[in-house]
């Protein structure tokens, strides 16, 4: 459990505070535009979730510390033999749901207001909203992104940029809204249930779906839904979790069972071989798999930590092309389209290069390959992260596609049937570059000090970032530092020890320094950012997630408000 502190609760009894029920504790600070979302009710149900489904949770945090050491020692990820049932099996998920049977280009953003009603007015066809690695977990951020959601189902959403004098609102057509929740992993520690932080995803999903179930049904699901796309899982077992939260949801709620649908991100390397269990556990509920690219070679890293055999090159090699890659994503398809589900592509992370039309129009013409690439192997959709993306995507599916909404019927994929666990564990090919461990560093810190200070969506370099990349970033470097890698892409031949990376971290600050100016600089954490990006390259044990270890850092409890005194 995170050191969360000792809090001195005053004995005086406040004029306002939450109404909770029975062993419910927040500890955010009060705020009259909060209570809306947490209602005495909404909480109850919360509670009731984290009650039921803790012991299951913190049995399957264990599962994955047991795996890890198992790849630590040395085993390899692989099909579960005692599951061979459920993948040869002849079994499919429920139906997709006409309301989004085309998925064609989806949208990703954070909860943030003004974000929420350009991202459902940008002629994508879904809108993933993310409590998850785009948005920076702090109580205003997660509390206010519930009230940003509520009104925008019921379709109240409205932003004033008194900046630029203009007021934001919906259009008549709007993307269909999907969820994402934070993973399993994370806590809450805002909102503690019977003494102890709620599981983050679960207060999350818990708040979203109880004061927008009934509105959403109505207005955007036609009779299903809400929808909700769920990450870093790396096994069933987890999946079935999720699968009895959405029954016991639909239960209270009194809406018809495998109302609720979600999207699974596939971007944990244990969780690729099991996807067909994952799909087979919310079979009900499913609505596919997602390539979440990113995350999916973090984890490559995470999981061979303890395999000098399995270092990476630089990331920004690491791309589709790689056989590992590829073989992920032609698997993926293959396995959602025999169980009758959508198959989605990954991120362009690209943002529009407004003052050079030429690098612009290059920068386009990257993305138009890799969706082009996705489309003809069979892709359903994919994500953009800018609206300025969105019609060239658009205008690749649909070519390729046609008037048919998705290919679950056309692209069966049967050659990946015969991929195997090398194929999906080869080695990536490519070099190792000074400037390779200068942008990881680079851009790590600069990505932590956003997320410090609030922002978990950040564009750098002509690209929109979130956790994803500042994982990758810091994973590289551990592994790197750890086994002494040598630098042979560049003709250098230097080997990453402590004193180089030490340079390194000294130069790219004053990189960061320059490039966003000193009075920002001065103003930011990034000697904050710097430090716990540092920490966390040099630890003699890579902590499994950055965020997990960085969340002390913007949790602040707000005693004097409590509810509980």
């Amino acid at each position: 459990m995170l050191g969360f502190g000792t809090y001195g609760y005053s004995a005086r009894k406040m004029s306002v505070a939450y109404d909770v029920p029975e062993g419910v504790d927040i500890r955010g600070r009060y705020d009259e535009e909060f209570t809306k979302i947490l209602t005495k009710d909404a909480l109850q149900f919360v509670a009731e979730l984290q009650r039921e489904f803790r012991t299951h949770i913190k049995y399957a945090m264990e599962c994955r510390k047991e795996a890890k050491m198992r790849y630590n020692s040395r085993a390899l990820p692989g099909f579960d033999p005692a599951t061979r049932y459920v993948r040869e099996g002849e079994w499919t998920c429920a139906a997709v749901p006409p309301a989004v049977a085309d998925r064609r280009v989806e949208i990703t953003g954070p909860v943030e207001r003004k974000m929420i009603i350009n991202a459902l007015n940008s002629g994508a066809k879904v809108f993933m909203a993310d409590f998850e690695d785009a948005l920076s977990p702090t109580w205003e951020n997660l509390m206010r992104g519930q009230v940003n959601l509520k009104d925008a189902v019921d379709g109240t959403i409205s932003f004033h940029d008194q900046a630029r004098n203009r007021v934001y609102k919906l259009n008549d057509q709007t993307a269909k809204l999907f969820v994402r929740p934070r993973g399993w992993h994370l806590p809450e520690a805002h909102i503690f249930v019977d003494g102890e932080p709620a599981t983050g995803c679960l207060v999350d999903f818990g708040l979203y779906f109880y004061h927008n179930h009934a509105t959403f049904q109505r207005t955007q699901g036609a009779g299903s839904g809400p929808f909700f796309y769920l990450p870093k899982m790396e096994h069933s077992r987890e999946a079935k979790i999720w699968n009895s939260v959405f029954e016991r949801a639909e239960k209270m709620a009194g809406i018809e069972k495998g109302s609720i649908r979600a999207t699974v991100l596939i971007e944990t390397l244990p969780a690729v071989f099991q996807m067909d269990e994952i799909l087979y556990e919310l079979r009900d509920h499913s609505v596919g798999l997602n390539c979440g690219r990113w995350d999916y070679i973090f984890s490559y890293v995470k999981t061979f930590q303890a395999h000098p055999d399995r270092l990476l090159p630089d990331r920004v090699q690491v791309g589709m092309t790689q056989h590992f890659m590829r073989s992920y994503s032609d698997l993926l398809i293959r396995t959602c389209h025999r169980r009758g589900v959508h198959a989605m592509g990954g991120m362009a992370a690209q943002i529009p290069i407004r003052d050079d039309p030429v690098a612009n129009e290059a920068a386009l013409e990257l993305v138009r390959k890799d969706k082009l690439r996705e489309v003809r192997a069979g892709h359903d959709g994919t994500w953009a992260a800018h609206p300025g993306l969105i019609p060239a995507i658009m205008e690749v599916f649909t070519t390729n596609m046609g008037n048919s909404p998705n290919q679950i019927q056309s692209m069966k994929r049967e050659d990946a049937a015969s991929l195997t666990e090398d194929d999906l564990l080869q080695r990536p090919r490519g070099v190792r570059t000074m400037e390779g461990l200068r942008l990881n560093t680079r851009v790590g810190i600069q990505y932590l000090e956003a997320w410090l200070t609030g922002t978990g969506s950040v564009p750098l370099y002509n690209l929109m970032e979130d956790a994803a990349t500042a994982e990758i970033s810091r994973v590289q470097n551990w592994q790197w530092l750890k086994y002494g890698v040598e630098l042979d892409g560049d003709g250098l031949g230097v080997k990453v020890n402590l004193d180089l990376f030490g340079r390194v971290v000294e130069e790219e600050m004053e990189r960061i320094e320059r490039e966003v100016g000193r009075e920002k600089f001065k103003k930011g954490m990034y000697k904050e950012a710097c430090k716990i990006f540092t920490r966390q390259c040099t630890a003699p044990t890579l902590d499994d997630f950055l965020t997990l270890n960085a969340y002390n850092q913007i949790v602040t409890h707000h005693p004097k408000g409590s509810s509980r005194l």
